[in-house]
């Protein structure tokens, strides 16, 4: 009988937890899938950006052009295509903006994600998953062409 109440309690717990991260949305800090960054959404500060935007908040481990790693706070986006922004720093570079609203309030479309990792811009798609990660297409052209990521909510 004990078991069977310790069970039910974590089962409620876990319930409770996907619960909340569902009414949290897809505001908050998240790590990418590759693990090297932190990226917080919210509300993008100029509205002709979108809904939703984020903004590269933390990083591990970054690494410099000569392939070594240096402090998060001197990191820069040495692969941009646009020579002008490869010494802006990565630390509070915009990554996602551009969306538009669908009639669920935890997906968004037609939107921009900057992948740092090869300085190119793609069309991109997002959504918060029943489990509380956030998934997230990245395409050119068609969703169809396109690959998906799933990043982890830190906080």
């Amino acid at each position: 009988m004990k078991t069977f109440v310790l069970a039910a309690a974590l089962g409620v717990l876990a319930s409770t937890a996907s619960t909340a991260s569902a009414q949290q949305g897809v505001a908050g800090t998240w790590l990418t899938a590759s693990g090297v960054a932190q990226v917080k959404i919210g509300p993008c500060p100029d509205a002709a950006s979108g809904p939703i935007c984020g903004f590269v908040v933390g990083l591990i481990n970054p690494k410099g052009p000569d392939g070594k790693v240096v402090a998060p706070d001197v990191a820069n986006d040495y692969h941009n295509e646009n020579p002008a922004l490869r010494s802006r720093k990565v630390i509070g570079m915009p990554l996602i903006w551009g969306f538009k609203a669908t009639s669920n309030p935890n997906s968004f479309e037609d939107g921009h994600i900057y992948n740092g990792e090869n300085g190119k811009t793609y069309n991109a798609n997002i959504s918060l998953q029943p489990d509380g990660k956030l998934r997230l297409r990245g395409y050119v052209g068609t969703p169809m062409f396109g690959e998906t990521q799933i990043w982890t909510r830190v906080n």
